[in-house]
């Protein structure tokens, strides 16, 4: 594969080869034997029904979906992409079509049903659904063989929820647009397009129109939206931001969080730093920017839980925005403990941040008899982080539900759109000239 399985699918699926061979007493080539031959050898691994919990079961399931990935790459050029909502950590994406495909969710569907061969057929709705995209009027336009094709960067920027953003919620608006009816939440979008200020652009107001309202629609109008929370997962969660966001942060990668800006609020500004060693010394010079340097060399002042979501919260401080949201395995949206981190907040202040960054520099500088190379990336990370650590602050001073919002690069990008729609929504219905 061009775009090879990840290390855990590929060491399942020589796992599974291994496991095969023993038990048949010659090699089974798992890209070759059909799926209905190749259950008769699985049935014997397994030594009885497929148990869905069993670690083992799960392990046998991973190492068949590596199996069937390859079977997709070399047939249609499929390619793994990173995409956190996945099972796997990873999912399946096609060149030709957007079609997004979770191997291990087949084949565990598949054994669940005790019909393996359930893969062929799976496979021909993809060669099927590929057709059609590839001869579709037009195809040569867009994903048709002549024009450009998907790749995973572009599949990761449009569903790996890789960025995240905090959000404060008002309470009683989230209740009560969780609660409504799905027909008068899509009519209050459909209404708010038209008076966002400034317009909407067009191709905005109609990715809005096809993508939410269309979608609102689809789902039972004689049910609260919160009874549907499974259905429309996505939808819900954006729902409750664009009625009930009351302020928040801009969005970032997940690992800038995580390894750079919230470690920042735990170390603190510290008077003095701690001995470096050679090879911490040898990064410096090289060109590592100093402000990753100063948040994995300076300890913290204030002790972050070691387990736990960013580093930051413990399991305990995380809940459901509401109790719909228990029926959805994948979670964008998450009620967060902000007493954990208000003491930090209320001590943080950009200017002396930048100053303690600027002071290790400094300290680094000596350490290593030269100055620190230029580093336009570092001034930018340094700025970010503490823009992004200012609107926290902000946003824990608000009385609602600080939330945590996990986010795509492409949504991330269109939060500026969305903003618009959500001052409508929120603002007076009435605009006087």
């Amino acid at each position: 594969m061009a775009h090879p399985s990840p290390p855990h699918v590929q060491s399942a699926q020589a796992q599974v080869a291994a496991a095969l061979q023993q038990v048949e007493g010659k090699p089974v080539d798992l890209l070759k034997v059909s799926w209905a031959e190749l259950e008769a050898s699985v049935v014997k691994l397994l030594g009885g029904a497929f148990q869905v919990n069993n670690p083992n079961h799960q392990g046998l399931a991973l190492g068949l979906a590596g199996a069937f990935a390859e079977r997709m790459a070399e047939e249609h050029g499929a390619f793994w992409f990173p995409n956190r909502d996945s099972p796997e950590g990873a999912t399946l994406g096609f060149p030709d079509a957007i079609i997004m495909l979770s191997p291990f969710g087949a084949v565990m569907d598949a054994l669940a049903q005790s019909k393996l061969s359930k893969i062929e057929d799976l496979a021909a709705d993809i060669r099927r659904s590929l057709g059609q995209a590839r001869f579709a009027p037009g195809a040569t336009q867009s994903l048709g063989a002549t024009g450009p094709k998907m790749g995973p960067a572009e599949y990761q920027r449009l569903f790996d929820p890789g960025f995240l953003q905090f959000a404060v919620l008002d309470a009683a608006k989230a209740k009560s647009s969780f609660e409504a009816k799905p027909d008068a939440l899509a009519r209050d979008i459909r209404e708010a397009l038209g008076r966002t200020q400034p317009p909407l652009p067009q191709e905005a107001r109609q990715q809005f129109e096809g993508q939410i309202v269309q979608a609102l629609q689809r789902l039972d109008a004689s049910k609260p939206l919160s009874d549907q929370m499974d259905r429309a997962p996505r939808i819900s969660e954006l729902v409750g931001h664009l009625f009930a966001t009351i302020g928040g942060t801009g969005a970032a990668p997940e690992e800038f969080w995580g390894e750079i800006v919230l470690p920042l609020l735990f170390i603190g500004t510290p008077a003095s730093f701690p001995p470096v060693d050679e090879e911490e010394t040898q990064a410096f010079t090289q060109g590592a920017p100093p402000l990753a340097l100063f948040v994995d060399v300076v300890p913290h002042t204030v002790q972050a839980p070691e387990e736990g979501l960013l580093g930051t919260f413990e399991q305990t401080d995380l809940t459901l925005e509401h109790p719909g949201f228990g029926k959805v395995g994948a979670l964008r949206l998450i009620k967060v403990n902000a007493e954990r981190i208000k003491p930090l907040l209320a001590t943080f202040d950009p200017d002396k941040t930048i100053d303690a960054v600027r002071r290790f520099t400094k300290y680094m500088e000596e350490k290593a008899g030269k100055g620190a190379p230029p580093n336009p990336q570092n001034e930018e990370m340094l700025k970010a982080a503490t823009v992004l650590l200012t609107d926290l602050k902000r946003a824990v001073s608000e009385n609602g539900d600080l939330c945590l919002r996990r986010l795509t690069e492409a949504e991330a990008a269109s939060e500026q759109a969305v903003a618009l729609v959500r001052k409508a929504l929120q603002g007076p219905r009435i605009i006087l000239s």
